[in-house]
């Protein structure tokens, strides 16, 4: 399999921020980045696009970013075509997901919108056999910030949560996590109109429909509120005495009872839902509109960008 891996491949790049339509070009000849010791290079099969994508390319995190030109992309989905001398995890013609960047402000230059990208093998997991490529790419960045956040928040068994943004990519597996993982009492959520069926499906038990109702003002309040939309201001007022506001959008220091969480990507969050993918009882939740093929990438990017997106976007397949 080594031998067949060509030292140029196709990728989506940029060498100046701005915005996608703008700044994202295709390359036919960008360079195979190289494995280290502890890595695997992943022949990428789809990647899911991510708002932190966005707001890297627009120059939100330029000072700690990697050095231009750029391959973007969080969240991969693959096979292992090579391993570094200390992998030990995983074999070549292993399917693996994950999120390649450890820290999601400190990112890697070359991301998953190409043909390869080289990963920790500490970052990934084994794909669930019952997710396809497409679907298990959607999971990792938007599961590690809903799982580590509800940890952090203090989340547990017969607790109840209030999810802001229900329909988004965060959104929706914030929802399964935490009444199947973590084992909830009660899930509200926040989606518009037309979306709140997707919510009851999904096992939220109060849906409020965001353009109707001020969920601040409803006299049950809630032991977690994960704010998946940068309301901070409302959602403390939602919470119950000695509960906690999960805010993962922002970067200013919000006030108490609220903290801003920001994902560490960890292969082992991914080994521990990988049962209840499985299992069927977490499931991905695709924007209907996708996938996009690898050649509209930049049209999926404007589409995440509309923030209407329903669950993941992702853009399959990668030649």
């Amino acid at each position: 399999m080594a031998d067949s891996i060509p030292s140029k491949m196709k990728a989506w790049v940029y060498s100046e921020y701005g915005k996608p339509e703008y700044v994202l070009r295709f390359d036919s000849e960008v360079v195979v980045p190289e494995v280290k010791e502890d890595q695997v290079l992943i022949k990428v099969v789809a990647a899911a696009l991510n708002p932190v994508d966005a707001k890297r390319m627009a120059g939100f995190i330029k000072a700690a970013d990697s050095p231009q030109p750029t391959v973007p992309g969080y969240d991969v989905a693959g096979v292992v075509v090579k391993v570094g001398n200390q992998v030990n995890k995983f074999k070549i013609g292993d399917e693996v997901y994950g999120n390649v960047n450890e820290l999601p402000l400190n990112p890697k230059q070359f991301g998953t919108l190409a043909e390869y990208t080289a990963v920790e093998e500490k970052l990934l997991s084994l794909k669930p056999k019952k997710l396809n490529f497409a679907e298990a790419s959607g999971i990792p960045l938007a599961i590690e910030t809903a799982y580590e956040g509800l940890e952090k928040a203090g989340f547990s068994a017969g607790k109840s949560i209030l999810v802001l943004g229900g329909a988004g990519g965060v959104g929706t597996l914030t929802i399964q996590v935490a009444k199947h993982v973590f084992g909830a009492s009660r899930i509200a959520a926040t989606a518009s109109t037309g979306k709140l069926e997707l919510l009851k499906s999904l096992g939220v038990d109060l849906a409020i429909d965001y353009t109707k109702e001020k969920y601040e003002h409803l006299p049950e309040k809630f032991d977690v509120v994960y704010d998946a939309v940068g309301e901070c201001d409302r959602a403390v007022k939602a919470v119950k005495d000695g509960g906690s506001v999960v805010e993962i959008v922002g970067l200013t220091n919000p006030p108490p009872p609220a903290f801003l969480f920001l994902e560490t990507s960890d292969g082992a969050v991914l080994d521990k839902i990988n049962p209840y993918l499985e299992s069927g009882k977490v499931k991905p939740v695709l924007d209907p509109k996708g996938p996009f093929p690898f050649s509209q990438a930049k049209e999926a990017f404007s589409y995440l960008e509309t923030t209407r997106a329903i669950g993941k976007v992702v853009v399959y397949p990668i030649p």
